[in-house]
């Protein structure tokens, strides 16, 4: 018995400091020492419970999740089963009613040259099949557009479509939502891409309506018949629009019956008003083409003398003129009319071709007079009478048939005033002066070719223009009659 107390006593500071030395190496290495060796999940503290055990659910819930779904696929099966989707509903009893409304999520753009616009809407469908309906605890079922071929769709599309794109990312945008008491909702979201007739007679102050009409393709009047629901339509202008150039102004909408070889259909359209913004077309198109206009009046003030510069100005005004009408038609249909800014193009032209031919006609008058008065002139020599014998004269009468002189006279103002009053409105003031030269008045009654000439427009029942001044009439002239145009244009433009 003393030797076993003995060996007790020996062996416990052996085992003791053993178990004391693991102890300090496990507290050493710490929590982390398994991470930074061992890759793996974290170990779990034996006193902490496991998620799985945590939450447990019972025997009771797990039947009951279970339940509604069996519960759904059977009222769903049910349904599709008892009903035809090669038949409309109500057949042979009453027309299916289709109410309709309409979101729009984006208009435009706008294309002239193709008489065209582009639209994209979420089209609601909603009617009543009987053949749907169940009993249950579920208000409704929806379904996507997997599942759209065993059901009766109504066959609408848009009669003045070009193209339809729908959207298919990451599903199809087609939604069917099926309630208790047998009302189906169709939903579907596309882009459509519409003819527009445009007249354009009052570009750039036009306003266009925009239509979108839909019916049905088989079903006639007596089978089908569409209505909004209290015309409500959904527009999101917070959206980003593309009218670019227009002006949204409203809608409005407009039901019809349709008289074809297969039926009368019933046919609703959709009109989306639009304005035509004015501020683009003004800076691009009104402004440079008056601007080049009242540029080519500049030669009025430019001397006569200088026939290069009044020339290629005039020249250039009108080929910008045109050159401006010539950019104005490329984005526009190919129509027979002429629209608002055609006709004041062209009244602009008009001017800048008036200015030209005014100098051309200034300088041909004044030409011509210059080489009138400088022409030859017939003249015998002088002779003296007292010189000459009776037999003599005879003689030298004879010869001066023969012999011309030609004498050159120099045109100006100075041999103008040394002639007198040689203008028809001078002599008309003064019948008794000397009749004037021929060559003075050779151009026309009513025109006056002499510098100094100081009879007024109109005397005596005639209309004396003066050559030389016809710089200074323009000066006047040409913008008093283009801003009588202007007030003129713009007043008719804008009161039709």
């Amino acid at each position: 018995m003393l030797t076993k107390v003995l060996l007790i006593l020996l062996g416990f500071p052996i085992i003791l400091p053993s178990r004391i030395e693991e102890t300090h190496v496990e507290s050493e290495m710490g929590p982390c020492a398994y991470h930074d060796d061992v890759y793996g999940p974290k170990p779990q503290d034996p006193k902490k419970k496991l998620p799985s055990e945590e939450i447990k659910p019972t025997a009771i819930d797990t039947h009951r999740d279970l339940g509604k779904l069996p519960a759904a696929t059977q009222i769903l099966d049910s349904i599709l089963n008892n009903s035809d989707y090669k038949l409309r509903p109500g057949i042979g009893e009453k027309p299916t009613v289709v109410t309709v409304e309409l979101s729009v999520n984006t208009l435009g753009p706008i294309s002239i040259p193709d008489m065209e616009y582009s639209i994209d809407i979420t089209l609601y469908q909603t009617w009543y099949d009987e053949r749907l309906r169940y009993n249950g605890s579920f208000e409704s079922f929806v379904l996507n557009g997997n599942m759209m071929s065993q059901l009766w769709i109504p066959d609408t599309f848009f009669r003045n479509s070009k193209e339809i794109r729908v959207y298919s990312v990451t599903v199809h945008s087609q939604v069917v939502r099926i309630h208790r008491d047998g009302k189906v909702l169709y939903t579907d979201r596309m882009t459509i891409d519409a003819g527009c007739s445009f007249h354009m007679l009052k570009f750039p102050m036009d306003s266009h309506s925009c239509p979108l009409s839909f019916s049905s393709s088989s079903y006639p009047e007596n089978e089908i018949m569409y209505k909004w629901k209290d015309f409500k339509l959904e527009i999101n202008e917070n959206n980003s629009w593309k009218l670019l150039q227009f002006d949204f102004t409203g809608v409005s909408n407009e039901t019809k019956i349709i008289s074809t070889m297969a039926g009368d259909f019933m046919v609703i359209t959709l009109f989306f008003n639009v304005s035509r913004r004015f501020g683009f077309n003004a800076v691009q198109n009104y402004v440079p083409s008056s601007m080049t206009t009242i540029m080519s009046w500049i030669s009025f003030w430019i001397k006569k003398e200088s026939a290069p510069a009044r020339t290629s100005l005039g020249i250039t005004s009108v080929l910008t003129i045109t050159t401006l009408g010539s950019c104005t038609q490329k984005n526009f249909p190919r129509e027979s009319y002429m629209t608002a800014l055609d006709v004041y193009i062209a009244i602009c032209f008009l001017f800048c071709l008036c200015a030209l031919v005014e100098f051309a006609v200034l300088n041909f008058l004044i030409h011509n007079h210059t080489r009138s008065r400088a022409s030859p002139r017939l003249r015998y020599p002088p002779t003296r009478a007292r010189d000459l014998t009776p037999t003599r004269t005879h003689a030298k009468q004879q010869q001066q048939e023969d012999i011309f002189m030609y004498d050159f006279e120099e045109s100006g103002e100075e041999s103008d005033e040394e002639d007198g009053p040689s203008c028809p409105a001078q002599q008309s003031l003064n019948p008794s002066l000397t009749q004037r030269r021929r060559s003075c008045c050779r151009i026309c009654k009513y025109l006056c070719v002499v510098r100094s000439c100081d009879g007024s427009f109109w005397q005596q029942g005639r209309l004396f223009i003066h050559i030389y001044r016809l710089d200074n009439y323009s000066q006047v002239i040409f913008p008093v009659t283009f801003i009588f145009f202007n007030v003129l244009y713009w007043v008719i433009c804008f009161n039709l």
